[in-house]
C-alpha cells in the first residue's frame, strides 16, 4: 500500500482520521440497530402485533393495511435511529463541514421519511400483490418489476428527487459550460444541460456528478466546487465522471445489481418458505408480517457483499481516472483537485488496507495521485 508521504499528497491530519473513524462507527451502529430491530420484531412476534393494528385501522382492507404497516415500520425505524441521525448532523458542524441549520435539517429528514414511505409503499404493495397472485413464482416476477422500477427511479432522480432537497440553476458561466459540453461530446455522451447545484446552502463539501439516464442526463456542479476550483480542475473532475460513461459502468453496474438482486430474491423465497412451511412463523406467504424477515435477508446479503461490490467500484474508478488522464492536457489539475477535495471534504488520503477494502468505493487518494504521477512520468 502506498504511504501518505507519496509525492504530491500531504499526510492525513489527526482531525481527518478522527472524523472518518466516527463516521464509520456511525455507519456500523446504524446497521447494527437496524438488524436488532428486525430480529426483535421477528423473535417477539411484535411484527404480528403491528400487522393486527394495521388491519384494525384499515377496516380489513389488505392494501390499506399494508400501507399502514409499512408506515409503522418506517416510523419505528426512524425513531430508533433518531439519536444517531442527530449525532451525525452535529458531527458535520463540529468539524465545520455543514452550513445547515437545525430547522432545515429536520425538514429534510421529514421529506426524506415521506419520500421513503411513498417508494417503500409502492415496492411493498407490488411485492405482496404478486405473492398473492403468483405464490409459486412471486420472487422471479417481483425481481423483474423491481429492476424496471429501479431504472425508472434512476431517470427520475435528477428532475424529481434531488430538487426536493437542493436547488439547481442552469450554469451561467458560458465559457465553462461550453468547455464541459465539448468534453462530454468527445466522450460520446449527450447531456441535457449543465446545472449549478446550490450545495453551499447546506454543506461546505464539494462535489460534481453526471446524473440521470437518457433524456434526464445532466451535469451538476456544486457551487462549492465552482467557487473554489479552477476551470482546469473542474474539467478534470468531470472528465473522471465521463470516464464512467465511456467504460459503460452504468449499464454494467445495473447488470451487477440485477444479478445480486436475483440471488437475493431467490434466497428470500427459500427463507420465507422455510419460515412458513417448516417453522410456521406465519400463516401464509402473503402475510405481510413477514416483511422484516425479507428485509433482514436483504440487509445481511448486502453487508456480506459490500467488500466485493466496493472492490468492483474501485476497479471502475481506476478506469475512469485513466480516461481522465487521457482526456485532459495535463494531469496536474487532477492532482490538485484531488488534494483540494480531500481538504474540503475532510477525506482520508491514506486509509488502512482493511478500511479501504471494506468501506471505500473509491481508491485511496494516495493511490489515485500516484497513478496520475506515474501517467505523467
Amino acid at each position: 500500500m502506498l504511504l501518505a508521504s507519496t509525492a504530491g499528497v500531504p499526510p492525513d491530519t489527526p482531525e481527518a482520521r478522527r472524523y472518518n473513524r466516527i463516521r464509520r462507527c456511525l455507519t456500523l451502529a446504524d446497521f447494527a440497530l437496524g438488524v436488532i430491530m428486525l430480529v426483535v420484531l421477528l423473535v417477539t412476534g411484535w411484527t404480528g402485533t403491528l400487522r393486527d393494528l394495521a388491519y384494525r385501522a384499515a377496516g380489513q382492507s389488505y392494501s390499506l393495511a399494508v400501507f399502514l404497516y409499512v408506515g409503522m415500520l418506517l416510523l419505528l425505524s426512524k425513531l430508533l435511529g433518531a439519536g444517531l441521525d442527530y449525532y451525525g448532523f452535529r458531527l458535520e458542524h463540529r468539524y465545520d463541514l455543514s452550513n445547515q441549520r437545525l430547522g432545515s435539517w429536520l425538514w429534510d429528514e421529514l421529506k426524506g421519511w415521506l419520500l421513503g414511505l411513498v417508494l417503500a409503499t409502492i415496492l411493498v404493495e407490488v411485492l405482496y400483490f404478486t405473492i398473492r397472485q403468483r405464490p409459486q413464482h412471486w420472487w422471479l416476477i417481483v425481481w423483474a418489476i423491481f429492476m424496471t422500477l429501479f431504472i425508472f427511479f434512476a431517470q427520475l432522480a435528477p428532475i424529481v428527487f434531488l430538487p426536493l432537497f437542493y436547488k439547481f440553476e442552469p450554469l451561467e458561466r458560458e465559457e465553462l459550460k461550453d468547455r464541459l459540453v465539448r468534453l462530454s461530446e468527445r466522450a460520446g455522451t449527450r447531456v441535457r444541460g449543465v446545472y449549478e447545484w446550490k450545495l453551499s446552502e447546506k454543506s461546505k463539501k464539494a462535489n460534481a456528478a453526471l446524473t440521470g439516464l437518457g433524456a434526464t442526463r445532466r451535469i451538476i456542479l456544486a457551487d462549492t466546487l465552482l467557487n473554489n476550483y479552477s476551470d482546469d480542475e473542474i474539467e478534470a473532475v468531470l472528465a473522471h465522471e465521463l470516464g464512467h460513461h465511456v467504460h459503460k459502468h452504468i449499464p454494467k453496474s445495473i447488470a451487477v445489481q440485477m444479478a445480486i438482486t436475483f440471488v437475493g430474491f431467490w434466497a428470500a423465497n427459500l427463507v420465507l418458505r422455510y419460515a412458513v412451511e417448516q417453522r410456521h412463523m406465519f400463516e401464509t406467504l402473503s402475510d405481510f408480517a413477514n416483511l422484516p424477515l425479507l428485509v433482514l435477508v436483504s440487509t445481511l446479503l448486502s453487508f456480506i457483499l459490500m467488500p466485493v461490490l466496493n472492490a468492483y467500484s474501485r476497479f471502475n474508478e481506476r478506469q475512469a481516472d485513466r480516461y481522465c488522464f487521457r482526456s485532459i492536457s495535463s494531469v496536474a489539475p487532477f492532482i490538485s483537485s484531488m488534494n483540494k477535495l480531500a481538504d474540503q471534504n475532510l477525506a482520508e488520503r491514506a486509509p488502512s488496507r482493511w478500511v479501504e477494502w471494506i468501506f471505500h468505493s473509491h481508491p485511496a487518494i494516495t493511490k489515485r495521485v500516484a497513478a496520475a504521477e506515474a501517467w505523467r512520468g
